[in-house]
């Protein structure tokens, strides 16, 4: 606990400091007792926006460590990077390097902009992984509610889903594997949550008028891209969840027992949902006993 408070100071204290200068380009870091902070590092430009990313980086950067993308919130239409900058910290304190995103909500991009944008990320943890670090034999994608779902598609879509094309600098058709997906309360069947009795408002405001939305929700549905050989999909959900029914969950955890991908499902009583589910004590513990077993974090 102590070591997540002293993490915590660290991230709060340099974001102080960097609100305090006036020049967006001026590159810096905080290094205090191992850890290196980089706030606000553009991975992307979309729509005349700079999409950021914040780093937290475990000293020495030359030994490359597990990673973690995390992906944040809020319906695919509110939120932002800096509400979530707690819910990565068990993860530092554990011994993996942090990367926390922000991406295009509704109002600056309809779907698929959200799906882009984290693929988008991934790839750019790939390719500076070597200045900060990063293992990309040991990269974990995680992320609560619409960031759960973020995190799902981030992992297990690839290049032929077509949703790849707004990346910068890419490198040909470099695989971009990962070692492991935690979603908290992440939807997994998007065309769900568009029509019938899980019509959910945040849904039909991130599709709006789109032509076609239903069938382009589908190709957004983690479900639908379950196959042999994904990454270690971990599934933290509430079974009374009052904003993402509990049985996504529950069909994806079936689709990827069919399939033979290794995976877990870690069921909470009660209405709880996204990051509260952090909150319950035994979650964390049981999230990263799995990554032990899945040989990403170590005893």
């Amino acid at each position: 606990m102590r070591k997540v408070l002293f993490i915590a100071c660290l991230v709060f204290c340099g974001m102080a400091a960097f609100g305090q200068h006036s020049d967006p380009t001026f590159q810096w870091a905080v290094t205090a007792s191992g850890y290196s902070f980089y706030p606000d590092m553009v991975y992307k430009k979309a729509n005349g926006h700079e999409l950021k990313l914040d780093v937290i980086a475990i000293e020495p950067l030359t030994l490359p460590k597990p990673t973690l993308l995390y992906i944040h919130g809020g319906g695919w239409v509110n939120g932002k990077k800096g509400n979530t900058t707690l819910a990565p910290l068990p993860y530092l304190a554990r011994g993996m390097n942090t990367v926390n995103i922000d991406y295009r909500l509704a109002e600056d991009g309809l779907a698929p902009a959200a799906v882009e944008d984290c693929r988008c990320a991934l790839r750019w943890v790939f390719q500076h992984a070597k200045e900060y670090g990063f293992d990309t034999n040991k990269i974990v994608v995680a992320g609560e509610s619409a960031g759960g779902h973020l995190a799902l598609t981030t992992a297990m879509l690839d290049a032929s889903a077509g949703f790849d094309n707004e990346c910068p600098e890419q490198d040909g058709d470099a695989p971009l594997k990962v070692a492991a997906v935690v979603s908290y309360s992440g939807p997994t069947d998007v065309a769900d949550l568009l029509d019938g009795p899980h019509q959910r408002w945040f849904a039909l405001e991130w599709f709006g008028s789109l032509p076609h939305r239903m069938d382009l929700a589908r190709r957004l549905s983690p479900l639908n891209y379950v196959r042999p050989g994904l990454p270690p999909i971990i599934l933290a959900h509430g079974d009374h969840d009052p904003h993402v029914p509990y049985e996504q969950a529950l069909h994806l955890h079936e689709a990827l027992d069919r399939a033979g991908d290794p995976n877990e499902l870690i069921t909470l009583p009660g209405p709880v949902h996204g990051w509260a589910v952090e909150k319950v004590s035994s979650v964390e513990e049981k999230v990263f006993i799995a990554l032990e077993k899945y040989g990403i974090l170590s005893h």
